[in-house]
């Protein structure tokens, strides 16, 4: 497995948050330091060139995108959940496998041109992913990159992300859901 380092440190639990399920629980990578140093490295190893911003998806692409923020030297945008910034934003709706889900930004964010890189721990069907990219779009931005430390391919995410015209990179895959 590509960064079996890595994914040495990711907890598997059984069954959460329901029967059948293998939650990849991203905490354990946080908890280990090194781990976690080693993980922005190689994330920013895989950019061709920093981008103008990274937006972290809510809650743990704030942890990632943060720290890439500072390692690649540009600026870190939040997109968050609904009601949770000051001032005036924009948003989006999107579909989630068990009902809908809303992220917001502040409206004067990105400035149209901006390139953005959307960071977050995991990609699964795709869904807040793309709606990332729909959003940061429709401010202006270009996006062309997204990082993440986990891929779970079997739920196809990764395939919606890159049909949308954005390269999807992850430091380790998981096969199951």
């Amino acid at each position: 497995m590509k960064n079996a380092d890595l994914a040495a440190l990711i907890r598997t639990i059984p069954d959460y948050p329901k029967p059948g399920i293998q939650f990849r629980d991203i905490t354990t990578l946080l908890l280990d330091g090194p781990g976690f140093a080693l993980s922005i490295e190689r994330m920013a190893a895989e950019i061709a060139s920093p981008p103008d911003l990274i937006a972290g998806i809510e809650a743990r692409g704030f942890l990632f995108g943060a720290a890439l923020a500072h390692r690649l030297g540009c600026g870190i945008l939040l997109l968050r959940k609904q009601n949770k910034l000051p001032g005036r934003v924009t948003g989006i709706n999107y579909a989630l496998e068990y009902g809908h889900d809303r992220i917001e930004m502040h409206a004067d964010a990105v400035q149209p041109g901006q390139s953005v890189l959307l960071v977050d721990d995991l990609i699964a069907t795709g869904g807040t992913a793309l709606a990332g990219t729909e959003l940061l779009r429709s401010a202006g931005a270009k996006v062309a990159h997204a990082a993440f430390a986990i891929d779970l391919p079997d739920l196809g995410g990764r395939r919606i992300i890159k049909k949308n015209g954005v390269d999807v990179t992850a430091l380790m895959a998981f096969e199951g859901d």
